[in-house]
């Protein structure tokens, strides 16, 4: 299908400019996004994309984000993207500013793009040689400043695959280039803390919560208890891995750094709750505050 742009209000054509020259998304990656899946012809869990977007917003000193605005951009442009659409990204960034770091006075812009095409079908991983600084000031932010991700993505595809997972700088496993990852070893699954330094993601909130509430053993692991030399493990075939994102949903990794897995069962199964459970809610509300 043909891209749908929408952009500070209104529908556009896709391929007509859009963006100034000096909008510092463009110059220095100053912005925020979110990637949804659509479901059912809707963007799917959009409530808590919208929550994320805000603190994304927030913790890039982003001022004056309009979520109405953008709920009413997403529902705009999926009415005119029509029955093909797979995927809605939201682009905000901090608007035109001179050629440094520094922002300028503008207000922000908003994009919503929805577009066609399959998703992932499956996932071979290396594990990166770089790692992620979970000290960084926007380390779980979903920020558009994305070259760090751009690189370890063309060197999994250098070695044939198609994420590359990492560690944050003490040597615990962290996160993948675009996904979250999610470890089956002694009868329970395990995921990395928002303190290594990985994004919060909307899929990895969903599975923690609907795998407890159907009995699974999922858990979030301590801080350090996951280092990355648990992957050892898996290639050794004594764990499991799967990686999870709003396009992926729960996916196993067919390969790692070359080596042939096998599916843990558990994750099979964690992996099914969440589909069914998607498929009968398409917005879940967001967590209450504690």
């Amino acid at each position: 299908m043909i891209p749908v742009a929408w952009i500070d209000g209104a529908l556009q054509d896709p391929a007509s400019p859009a963006l100034a020259p000096i909008d510092h998304g463009v110059t220095v990656g100053d912005g925020v996004f979110e990637t949804l899946e659509v479901r059912q012809g809707a963007a799917f869990a959009l409530t808590r994309h919208l929550h994320r977007l805000a603190y994304s917003a927030e913790r890039m000193m982003l001022k004056g984000l309009d979520l109405d605005l953008v709920r009413r951009g997403v529902g705009e442009a999926l009415a005119e993207a029509g029955d093909e659409a797979t995927r809605v990204r939201i682009t905000v960034t901090s608007g035109p500013g001179p050629m440094s770091s520094v922002r300028g006075e503008g207000p922000l812009r908003v994009i919503v793009i929805v577009a066609g095409g399959p998703a992932p079908a499956r996932c071979r991983a290396v594990r990166s040689p770089w790692r992620r600084n979970e000290r960084s000031a926007v380390a779980g932010v979903k920020s558009t400043s994305y070259a760090e991700n751009a690189v370890m993505a063309a060197y999994a595809a250098s070695k044939g695959a198609d994420e590359a997972i990492m560690a944050n700088t003490h040597g615990h496993l962290c996160e993948g280039t675009g996904t979250n990852v999610f470890l089956e070893k002694d009868g329970e699954i395990v995921t990395p803390p928002l303190a290594s330094g990985c994004l919060a993601g909307i899929t990895r909130g969903l599975l923690l919560e609907w795998g407890a509430r159907s009995g699974i053993p999922v858990r979030v692991a301590a801080p350090g208890e996951l280092e990355m030399s648990v992957l050892d493990d898996v290639l050794q075939g004594e764990a499991h891995l799967a990686v999870t994102s709003s396009t992926r949903g729960l996916q196993h990794v067919e390969i790692l750094d070359g080596v042939e897995l096998a599916p843990g069962r558990l994750l099979e199964r964690l992996s099914g709750v969440y589909t069914a459970a998607a498929d009968a809610d398409l917005d879940p509300a967001p967590p209450r505050s504690k």
